[in-house]
């Protein structure tokens, strides 16, 4: 199945769980790392509305940038959260994973199976 997509950290356990998972299920999904191929900012933005959650959701906060930029301000838009996000890749949330079925953020690694299509 080429119609999924994972945008993935290597270096997460989470990401590298949700992974495992799709290919468990006969999954070979389009592996995005998006630290070395970011999304562009309509890219980014219809993964944040097609799952659901906020812009501040999506954001990772504990990463050091995140608190260098003063990002936890709820004076910052979201569009000053997108741009950071799209100058700072580290501070998307991942993994991130789309399915003809839906998109979630797989945090834990199990919520891809939400979006799993039936066996």
């Amino acid at each position: 199945m080429t119609d999924v997509t994972i945008y993935h950290n290597p270096r997460c356990g989470n990401s590298r769980g949700a992974l495992q998972i799709l290919r468990e299920h006969g999954i070979e999904p389009r592996v995005v790392e998006y630290l070395k191929t970011p999304p562009g900012r309509d890219e980014l933005r219809g993964l944040i509305e097609a799952s659901g959650l906020t812009v501040r959701e999506i954001m990772r906060d504990k990463e050091a940038v995140f608190a260098e930029l003063g990002l936890g301000s709820p004076e910052r838009s979201d569009e000053d959260l997108i741009d950071a996000m799209l100058a700072h890749p580290i501070l998307i949330n991942r993994p991130i994973v789309v399915t003809p079925l839906g998109t979630r953020l797989c945090r834990p690694p199990e919520r891809v199976r939400e979006i799993l299509p039936p066996a």
